[in-house]
């Protein structure tokens, strides 16, 4: 006999008095009770339908209750639920075959974790041990997880209160144009100086003491920032003159997002390392990973690789990815994220901000976008508290959207149709021009 299922008040009462949420001061907290959901929607206890260009933590690539997906996972539990990671299964060897298949072919060893900051540690360790080196370097705007190691990788003000000064990290600015620490004026001029500032970063930090840069394709959690074109490809050259190893933190960006399968390839670069989760399964069961080139792997050959996990390559999240990629391959779905952000999406935002005077900036690729809010065009004036009012607006009429400091994030499934996003924008038009 099944547990009995909580009515809506009983789960938000239950909620308030025991679960403690991330992120968060517990004591205003108001949770949305959410009962259901299907593809691009999802429905509240008190069963108001809801766009969700959320994708929830920027995860649900191929939408809600995927059917294909969720038979994958029921298939799996009625043959093996879980296994120790020291035992070979099916779908954990599919899996990690089927996202090398994505990648170059020196890209072939598959590392997996239960998510995208445990990923990002292990693909530090790794990168530390295969080259005797201690330093890191991350992008200040840059959100890279909130475990020890990972929180300090972090460029954004949530990793303050639990930065120590001790993490071995240096920061530094990546390119941005919108808000140059450059003083560029145009996004040549924004590349060419964001390299030459990295460089010279490295070379007043000691150059032989880095063992790995990690960073985001697009900046995800902190801007939803894509870079100018050539930045990539210089960071790769800077990172193979002082030996350092390039780590592309595709969490957020990787599987579809951005309309490529990741997102450095809209740059002709290949990463050392390779850290994903979200997408890789659109968050059906927790699962992340690293992907490691043979010379790193091949350096574990005949020593003991320093690190594990109790469910690395969990059955269940493994047959959930499996099944996610496959799906998405058959459906078009990666192509069609790229459709949507050069045909419909971009266009509709950049329209949006030519019609709202307190949208500065709308940026983005493929199915990954962000509307700037700003208080003064010229000074570029942070317009934060607008944020909340816009989004609650859109809420009011049927739209989750995600609000991060100044700026909106407008980051449906990948599998979102025209329709859906014309719906948004207009939901989103109607929001902005509450602001009066």
């Amino acid at each position: 006999m099944s547990t009995p299922k909580l009515s809506t008040q009983e789960t938000y009462d239950l909620d308030r008095a025991h679960v403690f949420h991330s992120w968060s001061a517990q004591g205003s907290l108001d949770p949305m009770v959410v009962t259901r959901a299907q593809g691009t929607r999802l429905w509240d206890g008190d069963g108001n339908e809801y766009l969700d260009f959320t994708g929830q933590l920027v995860f649900t690539n191929i939408g809600h209750q995927h059917p294909r997906v969720v038979e994958a996972i029921q298939e799996q539990a009625a043959t093996l639920c879980t296994i120790g990671p020291s035992n070979a299964n099916d779908r954990r060897s599919q899996l990690a075959s089927m996202i090398s298949d994505l990648l170059p072919d020196n890209l072939n060893k598959v590392f997996f974790t239960n998510g995208g900051t445990e990923a990002n540690e292990h693909a530090v360790r790794m990168a530390r041990e295969s080259t005797g080196r201690r330093k890191l370097l991350s992008a200040y705007r840059s959100y890279h997880g909130a475990t020890a190691q990972s929180i300090h990788l972090t460029g954004e003000q949530r990793r303050f209160a639990n930065d120590k000064g001790a993490s071995e990290v240096v920061h530094f600015f990546g390119p941005f144009l919108y808000r140059s620490e450059f003083f560029a004026e145009s996004p040549e001029q924004e590349c060419e100086r964001a390299l030459a500032h990295l460089e010279r970063t490295i070379q007043m930090e000691s150059p032989d003491a880095f063992a790995a840069l990690v960073l985001e394709p697009v900046i995800g959690s902190a801007g939803i920032i894509p870079p100018p074109a050539g930045y990539l490809e210089g960071v790769r050259e800077i990172c193979d003159r002082y030996g350092i190893v390039f780590i592309a933190d595709e969490v957020m960006a990787g599987f579809g997002r951005t309309g490529k399968w990741f997102g450095h390839q809209h740059a002709d670069v290949v990463p050392d390392l390779i850290t994903f989760a979200k997408g890789v399964n659109s968050g059906y069961v927790p699962l992340g990973g690293v992907v490691i080139s043979d010379a790193i792997a091949g350096h574990f050959d005949e020593r003991a690789y320093p690190g594990g996990l109790t469910y690395s390559g969990h059955p269940l999240a493994c047959a959930a990815g499996v099944e996610t990629i496959a799906t998405m391959k058959d459906e078009g779905i990666v192509d069609n994220a790229r459709r949507i952000g050069e045909d419909v999406l971009g266009p509709g935002l950049a329209k949006l901000a030519e019609t709202h005077g307190i949208v500065g900036d709308a940026r983005g690729v493929g199915v990954f976008w962000a509307l700037e809010l700003v208080e003064d065009a010229e000074t570029k004036k942070p317009a934060t508290e607008a944020v909340a009012t816009v989004a609650a607006a859109a809420k009011k009429n049927g739209l989750l959207v995600i609000a991060a400091g100044n700026r909106l994030h407008i980051v449906p499934p990948c599998t979102v149709s025209d329709d859906e996003i014309s719906t948004a924008l207009s939901i989103l038009d109607e929001a902005l021009g509450s602001l009066g």
